[in-house]
């Protein structure tokens, strides 16, 4: 687990009575450029960061990790967090993101889609269990095809790395995932009935140490400025 601090503070300690209020986010690894962004937006706020797979950020909190707020990239793993009671009920859709396959720069596989010329290559996706791999099954599932993987990863950010480094063939990653590897990869099309889109939640930790900091986190991801910087990075509307 990798936290990663994102001090707003501007100006001198001493030149406050209280400086920026402490939040730690756990959020999905697909979040990573978006959240980093927004945390920087929030001067009042001292915003810790861990990215890491959304059923990967559950277990963390489960067995006692400090979180004040969750973001995971599926409802499924939200669901089971909300039924261990470590969040709280009716946490609230802030972006949506979609499945697509991607490609190394060059397609040296001749990947022409999610269809038989995967036979064959180093395919790489997200585990079942991970949201980014329960979008890749339900693509290949929609298109007839079984998915022959060689590796299946922890969070989408892996497989993005494996194709992007040429590791890979192919794999079947969220559309801001395409978005943040550049010109690394090319953006196999996905016919858009198929790409199922993946809903994301967001709630506040039962356990939170900074209940009201985590509020004022969450209301920015929710705010306009918040919204575009989302959008910014490939995500819909909630």
């Amino acid at each position: 687990m990798a936290l990663t601090s994102v001090g707003c503070s501007t100006g001198p300690a001493a030149s406050a009575p209280t400086g920026p209020r402490p939040v730690t986010v756990f959020a999905a690894a697909s979040l990573t450029a978006a959240f980093t962004e927004i945390a920087e937006l929030a001067p009042s706020l001292d915003v810790t960061l861990n990215f890491d797979g959304s059923p990967t950020l559950v277990d963390q909190i489960t067995s006692g990790a400090p979180a004040d707020v969750l973001a995971t990239a599926d409802e499924a793993s939200m669901q089971r967090a909300t039924e261990a009671a470590i969040v709280a009920p009716d946490p609230t859709i802030f972006a949506t993101n979609s499945g697509v396959l991607i490609v190394p720069k060059g397609n040296p596989a001749q990947v022409s889609g999610v269809d038989g010329s995967l036979d064959g290559t180093k395919l790489v996706v997200c585990a079942r269990a991970v949201p980014c791999g329960a979008t890749a099954h339900k693509i290949a599932e929609a298109a007839g095809v079984t998915l022959k993987p060689v590796s299946e990863e922890q969070k989408v950010t892996d497989v993005r790395g494996k194709v992007s480094s040429g590791e890979a063939d192919a794999g079947i990653v969220f559309a801001t995932d395409a978005q943040a590897a550049g010109d690394a990869v090319e953006t196999i099309a996905v016919d858009p009935e198929k790409r199922f889109a993946a809903r994301y939640p967001m709630t506040i930790v039962t356990e939170a140490k900074n209940p009201a900091a985590a509020r004022a986190f969450i209301d920015l991801v929710l705010s306009e400025e918040g919204q575009a910087v989302l959008a910014t990075h490939g995500f819909g509307a909630p």
